[in-house]
């Protein structure tokens, strides 16, 4: 229904229960999970891994920008992370001239690395147990509402007090279902520089037909550097600035993996919902990822028709078509993943134990009997307004002249009561924050979309939740929905920059007016009434009433399970995962293995499929099996692999270490069978898609002729 902060409950419960399962906080890490470390071979301390006092692991791994994971590899700030979480910045460098998507980029020096405003590489300090803090007079009956308001008053409070004696920034969150919350502090460097990405046809290999999916082949990463003010504290950009010198920095390893090898995957995993009932993965299955998943599926057909014919189109749209295509097909997979192993009928099963055991006890069933009626009929109203709530994110909101829209109306509110002279003056400001936007922006694409997605709305929403401007569309333009197009596409300041600095060259009297009356911002607005008006209070309700059904649904699983060991949902904090190297059979008759080649590389070749076309340079040295020191002990150079680690959405450029705490690989992808581990974590068919540490240095060194970086790495042999 919504990322729900879920996890006050054992170890996968819900499923085939395996004691490797669980993205754990490392600061927490108990006994047990320990000495399953070590018997699966750790030769690393708890200290080792995360201590406050000293440096560990932890002062190594990023949370790279705002939802990727990464890794400090030298003593000069450099870093590692995929290539896919670094494409936003390489794009922003890009154009007809200088085409690094295509081409890939590497500095030479350190004056020709580049930099990204606005993107930032986060390291956690420490994090704090402060639950009485932030349920300092939460009563037990204030309505959700209010309790979720006094937790954010006392979260704030919290916040601005430590912000009095530090830069660092402050962030406090949820464990265990809202039962638990921990202050986290981190120091954020702001001035992050590109040093190299290989070109697309490595880091993308395979592209949008192979994402999510093993056996892979792709060279998934992108290099950058900290830099920090010369006291080594972050610092705004500037040319004065050093390289970052780090607590810790890892060593890369390019001995290889085994099978059955131990792994630890490091990172920031995103969010997890592992504890859903059954009835709202029923739903999530049958109604709104397929919805969802057709959605997605239009607007990829649209891009792809004018990308595949305009290269300026394929620049513009290269790292939104990245990001549509990326949850498309990840939602396909997880319905496939979650029907394939029963995850409702298990869910079902496990339910009526919970409730059977509940009724065993009075004091039991005073707490717990009544759950799962109030879930039914929460999920009955969740099933009415769900579908315009889907419609509106993915189809409203999937025309970027309407989010454009629905930002100018924030500004417009924002600023209503200016007078004219001060509303022009912020006015102006506003067009100026609008390069980067319009630089990414075709209306041609987008007009196809806006026209395919209203006639989608009209024809499969119920007619109780259309706009009053499909009334407007009928009267005036007899139904036909790509003429209203024509009109608002002709007429909207939204369409251009020149047309936002064309009214401001033309201002008078009635421009303010003529803002208001904008037919783009009118369309927003018809689709946002609907929202506001019919859905938001049934559908808000119901959410905040499951906030408070989870919440004493999963103390009750905590009793049932009291014997098991608890793990929180991933909430885009610092976790650690531990595995194995191994393949896996998703099929009858089917058996992947734990790696890929370079020859796999060849074999996907075919100049007439872009997500196929192997890099030239890459075919020579392959021709000549010139792997230099990353090949494997046959003299074959491996790609990537795939073990058995518990990952997320944000794990994406983790990096995974060996027993010894040395850099295997990065973390990339999942295999397709197993995406829907983020609801219910099946260890027959989840694994997690690593690049490994030998091709990356191989790529750098040998395909892009940065060995002068090579040489700045500790590289252990």
């Amino acid at each position: 229904m919504k990322k729900l902060l879920l996890a006050f409950v054992c170890v996968v419960l819900l499923l085939p229960s395996r004691a490797d399962d669980g993205m754990w906080v490392p600061a927490l890490l108990d006994k047990t999970r320990y000495d399953r470390m070590v018997q699966l071979g750790c030769k690393l301390s708890a200290e080792d891994i995360y201590s406050v006092n000293n440096s560990s692991l932890k002062d190594a791994v990023i949370l790279f920008d705002r939802g990727c994971s990464g890794v400090v590899v030298s003593e000069s700030g450099l870093i590692f992370t995929n290539h896919h979480c670094g494409y936003g910045a390489i794009q922003s460098h890009s154009s007809l001239e200088h085409d690094y998507l295509t081409n890939g980029f590497v500095a030479n020096s350190r004056s020709e690395e580049l930099p990204n405003p606005g993107v930032t590489v986060s390291f956690l300090v420490k994090m704090s147990d402060v639950t009485d803090k932030i349920l300092s007079g939460v009563d037990p009956n204030l309505t959700e509402f209010n309790r979720k308001t006094k937790v954010q008053e006392n979260s704030d409070a919290l916040i601005a007090e430590m912000s009095k004696t530090s830069a660092n920034k402050f962030v406090v969150k949820p464990l265990y279902n809202e039962n638990q919350y921990f202050l986290y502090e981190y120091e954020v460097y702001t001035d992050i520089r590109l040093v190299a990405a290989p070109p697309s046809n490595i880091g993308k290999f395979g592209g949008d037909t192979d994402n999510w999916v093993w056996p892979r082949h792709t060279g998934d990463f992108s290099v950058f550097r900290i830099y920090a003010g010369k006291d080594n504290k972050p610092a705004p950009y500037s040319t004065d600035n050093v390289p970052y010198k780090p607590k810790k920095y890892v060593p890369v390893s390019i001995k290889g993996v085994a099978e059955d090898d131990f792994t630890l995957v490091y990172g920031y995993p995103a969010f997890t919902d592992q504890y859903l009932a059954a009835r709202e993965v029923e739903l999530m299955v049958n109604l709104s990822l397929p919805q969802k998943v057709e959605l997605r599926r239009v607007r990829l057909n649209l891009m792809e028709d004018e990308m595949n014919v305009n290269p300026l189109a394929r620049i513009q749209y290269a790292a939104k078509h990245a990001g549509v295509s990326n949850a498309w097909k990840k939602w396909e997979g997880m319905i496939k993943g979650l029907n394939a192993v029963d995850a409702v009928e298990k869910k079902q099963d496990m339910e009526q134990e919970f409730q059977q055991w509940v009724a065993q006890d009075q004091s039991r069933n005073a707490k717990y009997g009544g759950l799962f009626k109030k879930f039914d009929a929460n999920f009955k109203v969740y099933e009415r307004y769900s579908p315009v709530f889907d419609y509106y994110n993915e189809a409203v909101l999937g025309s970027e002249i309407l989010v454009l829209a629905s930002r100018f109306y924030s500004f417009l509110n924002k600023n209503s009561s200016l007078e004219d002279d001060a509303f022009k003056a912020e006015f102006k400001k506003y067009i100026q924050t609008l390069d980067v936007y319009f630089k990414n922006y075709s209306p041609a694409i987008d007009k196809r979309v806006f026209v395919s997605f209203l006639q989608l709305y009209r024809k499969n929403i119920s007619a109780e939740f259309h706009p009053e401007i499909f009334t407007t569309i009928n009267a005036k333009y007899k139904g036909d929905i790509s003429r209203w197009a024509d009109m608002v596409f002709e007429k909207s300041v939204l369409v251009s920059q020149e047309r936002f600095n064309a009214a401001l060259e033309k201002w008078n009297k009635n421009s303010r007016k003529k803002l208001f009356a904008d037919p783009a911002l009118n369309t927003f607005l018809s689709f946002y009434s609907v929202l506001l008006d019919k859905v938001a209070n049934p559908y808000n309700a119901c959410i905040l009433s499951n906030d408070s059904l989870y919440r004493i649904y999963m103390r009750g699983l905590s009793e049932f399970h009291s014997d098991r060991i608890l793990f929180p949902d991933a909430n885009q904090t610092l976790r650690v995962s531990y595995g194995q190297v191994e393949g896996y059979s998703p099929n009858d008759g089917v058996r992947y293995g734990y790696y890929t080649t370079i020859d796999g590389i060849m074999q996907k070749n075919d100049s007439t499929i872009s997500d196929y076309v192997v890099s030239p340079k890459l075919m020579e040295l392959w021709k000549a099996k010139d792997y230099g020191q990353y090949a494997d002990s046959t003299n074959q150079l491996r790609v990537c692999f795939v073990a058995s680690n518990h990952t997320s959405g944000g794990n994406s450029g983790s990096p995974v270490f060996n027993a010894n705490g040395e850099l295997i690989g990065l973390n990339f992808d999942r295999c397709w069978e197993g995406t829907m581990s983020d609801i219910y974590y099946d260890p027959t068919l989840c694994r997690n898609i690593i690049l490994d540490s030998r091709y990356l240095l191989f790529v750098l060194d040998k395909v892009s002729g940065a060995g002068h970086l090579v040489q700045e790495l500790k590289i252990v042999k």
